[in-house]
């Protein structure tokens, strides 16, 4: 494996082809007799080497959306296939383990363990998956723009410090999907322009990248545009 995170894979197929798939979502919220509607019947296909970008207002159901693809939150109905294997209501194990094999998420917050530093935390993501290597940890930090931060712990680090340190940590193991909530958000245009020319590096080794963003620098560089409002996908 490379710094910039390539690999062997190749579209050719199956899993390989479709890394990603989610088939009729539906999530509700409750408070009181007040039911919310997150999502609506959201069916997508993220294939080996896209790069997708996922918009819409704020509300519209992103987070929600990726937190169920993720296994992080369970549909209430429809389900979730990573590489080909049911990721929705299994036994919480069994999604982590196949989290820590072949997805790497970032969310808007709670991606970094507080005990550790910037690097532990890498360290402990690739651990999971069975791999440890230290030249992809120093090309991670190069690309984020923190390596003069690698053993900072999350309270010494500012609110996009700590967001650049969360997508360092969900690439580190190689995953076959990444799953990014705003990955550019609180950054300069250099580190936009950095971190989107390693996404897309990594979609060129075979990796699927599905990410919510509200950055038209992202959304006018990818292959594909998913567009959510009112939880229902209205555009692909």
């Amino acid at each position: 494996m490379s710094i910039n995170g390539n690999s062997s894979r190749t579209p050719s197929g199956g899993a390989e082809a479709r890394p990603l798939e989610a088939f009729e979502l539906y999530r509700f919220y409750h408070a009181g007799e007040d039911e919310t509607a997150a999502l609506r019947g959201v069916s997508l296909q993220i294939h080996a080497g896209e790069f997708v970008a996922l918009t819409g207002p704020s509300g519209s159901g992103k987070s929600t959306l990726l937190a169920c693809l993720a296994g992080l939150d369970e549909p209430d109905g429809g389900h979730v296939e990573v590489m080909g294997l049911r990721m929705s209501r299994r036994p919480e194990a069994v999604r982590a383990a196949l989290r820590a094999r072949h997805i790497g998420i970032l969310m808007q917050s709670e991606n970094l363990f507080d005990h550790l530093t910037v690097e532990a935390n890498m360290k402990f993501q690739m651990s999971l998956a069975g791999q440890i290597e230290p030249k992809t940890i120093d090309g991670l930090l190069d690309t984020v723009g923190l390596a003069p931060r690698r053993h900072a712990r999350p309270s010494q680090l500012s609110g996009g410090e700590a967001a650049r340190a969360g997508l360092a940590v969900a690439l580190s193991a190689n995953p076959h999907v990444l799953l990014a909530d705003e990955p550019t958000a609180e950054v300069d245009a250099a580190t936009e322009a950095a971190i989107l020319a390693h996404l897309l590096d990594r979609c060129r080794g075979g990796a699927a990248v599905l990410i919510a963003t509200h950055s038209s620098a992202l959304a006018a560089q990818a292959h594909r545009l998913l567009r959510i409002r009112d939880g229902r996908l209205i555009h692909d």
